[in-house]
């Protein structure tokens, strides 16, 4: 597929979806903030490259824009639901009691979560378990649980900074609070002894012990963002002793005004990503109504053009933008060709 304009089978396209169009002509998308800088990127050079109208693309959080792809079929619903997670069992569940029963999940690269402070304020190694014994609720001390005293980044681990602790992470309707809390909180959990202390509490029970886990201070240590990344660099701005959950793409367009921490030693990268060695990183995804795919003019070509090479790929606007493309993505082309909806999870 070229950016040059390809009117003549545009147009042809555009005709033939049109016999069959509901009263809505563009395609509507919602979902994920991760994501978001990545499909409006799509959105544009996709108006841009053909005759159908711009696609319309809003944010929201991964779980509310899955969330709207379930409330049924029709042009009043929306068409894709952009994803920095994976779908949910209960959003299939909820998606077929609506009438929605064919989902594709398109995967369209890899993103890294990372963790910013101020450009001008100290510089952070951290560890998933630093970051458990700072915003835990309950940590484990001498072999028991206790509330969590720990005041500074100091009182966490003797060889980071004495700047007092105040971090700006997701909140709970994001998608990069779902990796954050799997990857990060558990992940330390189980690296500082907490873990270990929740399942003697809970009888041995591991789902127990990873929900004790994963419950967090609520003295101000920690605060939830509902919005997207801009108003956590606002927080930041404003705080300057505070730490902000990000993902890579968004730090890298930020760099003026951020620097970024490892992470278990490793620095996030493109490269870091790609091998898997930075340990916090997750695909994203969109996930796409196929009932709409033949009513909604431009769905299928917007789908088609979003996981081409000159889009997704290596050397394409996404990964100048930050994006981690998908070693396998001649696979996922293949499967939106053909249309090819997921299965159960479980």
């Amino acid at each position: 597929m070229s950016y040059a304009k390809t009117a003549v089978s545009a147009v042809a396209l555009f005709a033939a979806a049109a016999t069959s169009a509901a009263a809505r002509d563009n395609v509507q998308v919602a979902g994920s903030s991760t994501v978001l800088p990545y499909a409006a990127i799509v959105a544009e050079a996709f108006g841009e490259n053909f005759e159908f109208p711009t696609p319309v693309v809003e944010s929201g959080g991964s779980g509310a824009g899955r969330k709207k792809l379930c409330e049924g079929v029709g042009e009043n619903t929306i068409d894709i639901a952009n994803s920095s997670s994976k779908i949910k069992q209960s959003d299939i569940d909820l998606c077929a009691s609506n009438g929605v029963t064919e989902i594709m999940e398109v995967r369209i690269g890899y993103d890294g979560i990372v963790f910013a402070s101020e450009i001008n304020g100290p510089s952070y190694a951290f560890t998933p378990a630093d970051w458990h014994s700072a915003l835990a609720a309950e940590v484990a001390k001498d072999g028991a649980l206790a509330a969590n005293g720990n005041a500074t980044w100091a009182d966490v681990n003797a060889a980071l900074s004495s700047e007092e602790i105040l971090a700006f992470i997701p909140g709970t309707k994001h998608g990069t609070r779902e990796v954050f809390d799997e990857k990060v909180i558990v992940a330390g959990c189980e690296a500082n002894g907490t873990f270990d202390a929740h399942m003697a509490a809970n009888g041995g029970d591991k789902k127990a012990a990873e929900k004790a886990c994963m419950q967090l201070r609520t003295d101000g240590k920690s605060i939830d963002i509902d919005g997207d990344y801009t108003e956590t660099l606002a927080r930041v701005d404003a705080n300057k002793n505070g730490i902000g959950v990000f993902g890579l793409s968004f730090y890298q367009n930020n760099t003026d005004k951020l620097q970024v921490a490892t992470m278990g030693g490793v620095s996030p990268s493109v490269e870091t990503i790609s091998t898997g060695e930075y340990p916090v990183s997750r695909p994203l995804y969109f996930y796409v109504k196929n009932a709409h795919l033949d009513v909604i003019p431009g769905m299928q070509e917007y789908v088609e053009f979003f996981v081409s090479d000159e889009i997704a790929g290596p050397d394409g606007p996404l990964a100048a933008y930050g994006l981690v493309s998908d070693p396998e993505l001649a696979k996922t082309q293949e499967m939106v060709a053909n249309r090819v909806p997921m299965g159960a999870l479980n």
